[in-house]
């Protein structure tokens, strides 16, 4: 088999597998960016606000709240661990994801000198 029809094999074992797998995923209307969009697999929290996300929130949304979760663990000095932290956090998810607000932004200039 020639280079060429290895490629146009593989693309079409690429297209089939992706069409498979699109056809398994649930959809939502996320609340946050709007049109359909692949649902989380499975909740993120084993609470009412796990499964109030996996309902709402798309898969791209729950990946951009996790990318700004980590930059308010490290600016704040968080450590998860913590209930108040973690409170913290939750209450940034209600608000940032589940209500469309504006959530608590990362002032770099006062490096070292955060209190929460």
């Amino acid at each position: 088999m020639d280079a060429e029809s290895r490629i146009g094999r593989f693309a079409r074992v690429r297209t089939s597998i992706i069409e498979c797998c699109e056809a398994e995923l649930e959809t939502i209307e996320c609340r946050r960016c709007g049109p359909e969009k692949p649902t989380l697999a499975k909740p993120p929290f084993r609470n009412d606000l796990g499964k109030r996300i996996q309902e709402r929130i798309c898969t791209a949304c729950w990946a951009d709240w996790l990318q700004h979760q980590t930059l308010l663990i490290n600016h704040y000095g968080l450590d998860p661990r913590e209930a108040k932290a973690r409170e913290f956090l939750y209450g940034q998810i209600e608000t940032v994801l589940l209500g469309g607000g504006k959530g608590k932004e990362v002032d770099t200039s006062q490096k070292g000198e955060i209190e929460w």
